[in-house]
């Protein structure tokens, strides 16, 4: 080796550590120029790295000598020659030993790391392991901490040639656990065993019962890692068990009661540092996520929410961005109740809530009512039954003599309005008196907008009487109150105009020229929260006063939403693309003059690039986006190699993957809404969207992959709302169920071409569950549409879907701790039936789309659906298998016929259901089998007529379901009416048919009645008589003008033509029911 050419590297490596900015662009340039072309330089930096007495030299020619080695793919340093190469591996590990600096050290360790994994997988580097083994073995500790890390960092680089090593590396790893000197070497050791891990596959059982044998001793360390207060140590670790989370190997499956109770009470522990606290606690939270089944075949809910509770009442950061382990805890409540099944959840958690309500701390009623209103998403069915009960605490917490109380009661009605819509409306007349005077409360007024906003969204016509109080008091509160509560009122307004429509008038215009003014600030933080607010509500004014009155103010707010898309704001941006949704939904086809300004911005959103996204591919998409979804990414989970020109860039120790994904929320979101947007501009301004359709198709498509799931969810909405409104306005004939598929157009057959197989590709690896949803309900409106040609040549693939997720067998259903032979629970979580109902939404449009050809397939189908009407299954899994089965026999209509003895059994059981929900869904289903059955079930009319009698037993201020369910059996007599009349006994069912109308709530039930009245005075007029009257008061009703249609146009001509030949028979009695209008000349 040329000393002169060591000499020269060593003098610009010590140039480079100065901080004369000018003598480090100069020296890097030479470097690159000179030296690290030449494969000379690796053999020049191993020198300097054993000889330089400058620590800062030694650690940087190391950090230099791994990229060299790296570089290319290994290229440089097999251009070396095999001398130098071997001289290099000899020396290196023994230089290591004998390195001082720890720094040196690692950076040192990560070269030999480099050269393995080049040497290691072509069997030029047998010296290594037995050498690594002989280090880690040492007497010395030294060596043991210097071997275990040089272990761990090959580890990480290599993937071939190490697993027929796994169990030598088991029996290594057991010692080094117990390690009695060093909690250096144990960490380590834990870290390797992390990166080992991943190298496990779910069939190499043997490896998965070592592995699993040392974990005990891996949450050990974990804990001397904690106690000992080495913060970077203990993150480390916390990374190793989130990445055994997350693994699809069921590793972890014995140990999760464990770890959760460790876990638990590392949260728990207010000695610790906040920060060690929050990470338990994350960890935590992906346990519930990731190790669901676990956590409920082992009943572990209740304990955790137990400990869980004492950290809500801990007092929360000002910053509504900080974490701490109160939110940490309540992020985790909210993960129990939204991952378990609700009767886990929640009778436990409402014991905790009674418990700490009651108490005098007020710390504790706070935390009771923030853990009430986090649980409510997941278990919002399951408290319906129980509102009684809660509304209680909530009247108490409104009142509570303490501030945070009543914020937090606040909060927690909220989320109640969210969810539970119509219990909420019900208790109206006390919410909104107690919010508005919260209001006026200086202390609460924030809180108190938030949920005044909540509660006004849902409040539709009640809201009339509260309207003029309402504004008043709000319009007074954009002059006086903090920016901070102007934001949340404004939200409030809006939501006040959208709940009362027309009735907001009066006030739009004052209205307008307060907000007017946000709609102009330019600040950053709280000035953009309340611009962009400004602009949403603004949206609500012109969806609540109409296209007219809206008018003059519409090229002036497009002018601002533009301006605020240029300000360098991804909130902003995403304000002003919802606010185009919403003009274009009001304006229609008057919005398209703006699409050639707006199209180009919704799609330079979607290409644009997030920050960090160049890295994506480094740091696994499942990582990405379990770390972007829970909003507790592990750190440091990115490994960052430089690129082919070994250009400079970041260490992995430098990576914060927790503010990376910071910085990529914001943009994701605005991307989401961006996707969002097209699909509604085009299904509201037609024609004029034409020559944007392929840009926007193909950028969706694009999206499909992308790791943020609520992108893909808006990616495949949008485009499947394109492919509906180009079949649209392509004029295609109208299909009809059972025949032989009509053609498309080529423009239209090649969107679907495009677009379709992309959208089944995503669903295979698709792990979201509500991206799944999302992706069935589109489908099955997509079907329902375009009918059979849209699923040409793919039907096996969509039906497939449907029996994968019916099966619980989908990818975003797997479980690895789940056997795959083993049942999934009956017992499910609240989301898990949505998933479950949207699979059925899409057997009954193939079912509808197919007609009769549907009969094969309902064989498969039919014992799949049926079994989630158990008892022991949900209100929602009972409700949608009888509806959805309801609405496969109204696609398959006579062809239902084989199977009409085992589905009229599975109704008459839903007929005695004790919801009302349910008993609702089985009317609409046996009048439908009874209809179009060609099996004569008329000697069962009778049992069936008395099963439905008790629904007809309902006051007109009953429940909505109880008046759906009564409406349903309505229909359902009606049907067996038309079916055959001989077999009812009209003198017993007229007086209760007729009695039932007119229906108060499901109106596309008038149809089976209208068609049965119609038939009555066609074959036996003379049954109807004695109810004349009551039947035209009926068709008064059903046919004003000011009222909604309540009869479809079908039935509204013919009962017109009937009140004609009824009025030749009697006028004075038609006109005497005020039906004269209907009469035609």
């Amino acid at each position: 080796m040329d000393p002169n050419f060591v000499q020269g590297l060593h003098n610009l490596l010590l140039q480079s550590i100065s901080n004369d900015t000018n003598q480090l662009k100069a020296a890097t340039a030479q470097l690159n120029t000179e030296y690290y072309k030449n494969p000379a330089c690796i053999s020049a930096l191993a020198q300097i790295l054993a000889s330089s007495p400058e620590t800062a030299v030694r650690q940087l020619a190391a950090v230099e000598m791994r990229k060299r080695v790296s570089q290319k793919s290994g290229d440089l340093w097999m251009q070396l020659p095999q001398d130098a190469r071997s001289q290099i591996k000899d020396k290196l590990p023994v230089l290591i030993l004998a390195e001082q600096e720890k720094l040196v050290r690692h950076s040192a360790a990560r070269v030999i790391a480099a050269a393995a994994s080049i040497e290691i997988s072509a069997g030029t580097w047998p010296q290594l392991l037995p050498w690594l083994h002989q280090s880690c073995t040492s007497g010395q500790v030294a060596h043991r901490e210097v071997g275990i890390f040089i272990l761990f960092t090959v580890l990480e680089n290599i993937v071939d040639g190490f697993q027929e090593h796994l169990q030598s590396f088991f029996k290594l790893f057991d010692g080094l656990l117990k390690d009695p000197e060093s909690i250096e070497v144990r960490i380590t050791t834990v870290r390797a065993l992390g990166v080992i891990s991943q190298y496990i596959d779910s069939d190499d059982k043997a490896d998965i019962k070592s592995f699993q044998a040392l974990l005990p001793g891996m949450i050990q360390i974990l804990g001397q890692s904690i106690e000992s207060g080495d913060e970077s140590a203990a993150r480390q670790l916390f990374d190793v068990f989130e990445t055994l989370l997350i693994l699809e190997v069921p590793i972890l499956g014995p140990h999760i009661a464990e770890l959760a109770s460790f876990l638990l009470q590392a949260g728990g522990n207010r000695t610790l540092d906040p920060e060690i606290r929050v990470l338990a606690l994350n960890a935590l939270n992906w346990t519930v996520q990731y190790k669901k089944s676990k956590i409920q075949s082992q009943d572990l809910a209740g304990a955790i929410l137990e400990g869980l509770m004492p950290i809500t009442t801990e007092e929360e950061p000002a910053d509504f961005d900080d974490d701490a382990p109160c939110r940490s805890a309540l992020r985790i409540i909210d993960g129990l109740a939204t991952n378990l099944p609700p009767t886990q959840v929640f009778p436990a958690l409402r014991t905790l809530i009674s418990h700490y309500f009651a108490s005098p701390d007020p710390s504790n009623r706070r935390g009771a009512m923030l853990a009430l209103g986090v649980a409510v998403e997941g278990c919002s069915e399951f408290m319906t039954p129980l509102m009684s009960h809660v509304w209680p605490v909530i009247d108490a917490g409104l009142q509570d003599g303490d501030t945070s109380v009543r914020k937090a009661t606040c909060i927690a009605v909220s989320c109640l309005c969210e969810w539970l819509e119509d219990e909420c409306v019900a208790k109206h007349s006390v919410l909104v008196p107690v919010i508005m005077g919260l209001v006026q409360d200086p202390t609460t007024q924030h809180s108190a907008c938030t949920a005044l906003d909540a509660l006004l969204e849902i409040l539709q016509d009640v809201i009339d009487q509260y309207l003029q109080l309402i504004m008043e008091q709000l319009v007074g509160l954009l002059d006086t109150a903090p920016i901070r509560v102007k934001t949340v009122v404004t939200g409030a307004i809006g939501s006040a105009a959208h709940a009362s429509k027309g009735k907001f008038l009066p006030y739009f215009q004052p209205t307008m020229s307060k907000l007017e003014h946000f709609l102009v600030l330019t600040g950053e933080g709280e000035e953009t929260e309340l611009r962009g607010l400004a602009m949403d509500a603004v949206g609500t004014f012109a969806e609540a006063v109409g296209v007219d009155v809206f008018r003059p103010y519409f090229a002036d707010m497009m002018k601002q939403a533009f301006q605020g898309v240029e300000m360098g704001s991804a909130r902003l941006r995403e304000c002003s693309f919802l606010f185009f949704g919403v003009m274009a939904r009001v304006f229609g086809e008057e919005f398209a003059p703006y699409l050639p300004n707006v199209m180009p911005v919704l799609l330079q959103s979607c290409k644009q690039s997030e920050h960090g996204e160049e890295n994506e591919a480094a740091f696994s998409s499942s990582v990405a986006a379990a770390a972007f979804a829970s909003g507790s990414s592990p750190t440091n989970a990115i490994s960052v190699t430089d690129d082919i020109n070994g250009n400079p860039e970041v260490e992995i120790e430098d990576v914060d993957l927790d503010k990376m994904l910071e910085v990529n929320s914001a943009i994701a979101v605005e991307k989401e809404i961006a996707a969002d947007t097209i699909g509604t501009l085009f299904a509201a301004t037609r024609n004029h969207f034409f020559p944007y359709v392929e840009p926007c198709a193909l950028e969706l498509v694009s999206l499909l992959d992308h790791y943020y799931e609520g992108i893909r969810k808006a990616a495949t909405e949008s485009l499947l709302e394109i492919v509906r409104t180009f079949y649209e306005l392509s004029g295609a004939p109208d299909f009809t169920p059972g025949t032989p598929v009509v053609p498309l157009q080529q423009s239209v057959k090649e969107l679907i071409g495009h677009s379709l197989k992309p959208l089944l590709e995503m669903y295979e690896t698709e792990d979201n569950k509500g991206v799944v949803i999302s992706l069935c309900v589109e489908f099955s409106e997509t079907i329902n549409k375009i009918g059979p040609a849209f699923f040409e040549g793919h039907l096996e693939s969509i039906s497939a879907i449907a029996v994968q997720v019916l099966e619980q067998k989908a990818l975003c259903q797997q479980d690895p701790d789940q056997d795959e032979t083993e049942e999934a629970p009956e017992d499910q979580a609240e989301n898990d039936s949505v998933l479950i109902s949207s699979a059925g939404d899409l057997v009954s449009a193939l079912a509808n789309t197919l007609g009769d050809g549907f009969a094969r397939a309902f064989g498969t189908f039919f014992p799949l659906i049926s079994k989630y009407y158990k008892k022991n299954r949900s209100l929602s899994d009972r409700s949608s298998a009888i509806g959805c089965l309801a609405e496969v026999i109204a696609g398959m209509k006579t062809s239902v016929t084989p199977s009409t003895q085992p589905l009229m059994e599975l109704f008459y059981t839903a007929l005695s259901d004790p919801e009302p929900e349910v008993q609702s869904n089985a009317c609409f289903a046996i009048g439908l089998l009874i209809e179009y059955s060609q099996v004569d079930l008329s000697p069962q009319y009778v049992h069936v007529l008395g099963a439905l009698r008790p629904l007809f037993n309902v006051s007109h201020d009953a429940p909505g379901p109880k008046l759906n369910a009564k409406d349903n059996a309505t229909g359902a007599v009606a049907r067996l009416i038309t079916r055959n009349t001989a077999a009812v006994p009209l003198d017993q069912v007229l007086p209760v048919l007729i009695g039932s109308l007119p229906l108060t709530k499901d109106y596309l039930e008038n149809r089976p009645v209208f068609r049965a009245i119609f038939h009555l005075f066609r074959t036996n007029p003379q049954s109807l008589l004695p109810y004349m009257d009551a039947l035209l008061a009926v068709f008064a009703t059903v046919l004003d003008p000011n009222a909604p249609d309540q009869i479809g146009d079908e039935e509204r001509a013919e009962l017109i033509e009937l009140i004609g030949m009824l009025n030749g028979e009697d006028p004075a009695r038609i006109q005497a029911a005020g039906l004269t209008a209907f009469i035609r000349a």
